[in-house]
């Protein structure tokens, strides 16, 4: 199917505009353990609804040489102790790309996205040597993606048309087809 990538980025710290703390209690803390069994988990929650395909059917080796082999750092934003979402981050080279970014369907439209995103930047502000932050979004992924994006100060400087692969919206698991519950009072 035909998409539109965007690529954003921040060039400085400053650029950075913080969204409001949201009124329930999270938690955003870096997970320091190697886990594949955790990753993949965050990676088919969050991006299940949104295409995401290219490691959806990584091998548990597979998931173990992508984290030991990067200096990735895993965020997951914690409410009541349960996961809500989770940014990966890719440092490298005065560089760190935002590989993974998005918070978990039950979670959605309660506040958290922008939150989880000003923290999401802020740690990767704080890799020494970062000169620049970046990520890449697509017309696939959530309707109120880029506006978040652009709401926290990161601006576009490329755009294409690709060609993702083809297919119905994913399940994180056979039978996982679901509406979303309702938020706690």
């Amino acid at each position: 199917m035909l998409a539109t990538t965007f690529y954003l980025q921040q060039t400085s710290p400053d650029q950075l505009r913080p969204a409001r703390k949201p009124d329930i209690d999270v938690r955003v803390v870096r997970a320091e353990e190697i886990s594949p069994e955790f990753n993949q988990y965050l990676y088919a929650a969050v991006g299940s609804d949104w295409y995401w395909t290219k490691r959806r059917d990584w091998t548990w080796q597979q998931w173990y040489d992508f984290l030991t082999s990067t200096n990735q750092q895993t965020w997951v934003a914690w409410v009541r102790g349960t996961p809500a979402g989770y940014g990966l981050l890719l440092p490298g080279d005065g560089e760190v790309e935002i590989k993974d970014f998005g918070l978990v369907p039950s979670f959605i439209g309660r506040g958290l996205g922008g939150h989880l995103l000003t923290e999401v930047l802020r740690r990767a502000w704080e890799v020494p040597g970062t000169q620049r932050v970046w990520l890449h979004t697509c017309t696939l992924d959530g309707p109120h993606a880029i506006k978040n994006y652009e709401a926290r100060g990161l601006s576009i400087y490329h755009q294409e048309e690709t060609v993702e692969q083809d297919g119905i919206v994913l399940e994180p698991w056979p039978g996982a087809s679901r509406s979303r519950p309702p938020s706690p009072a």
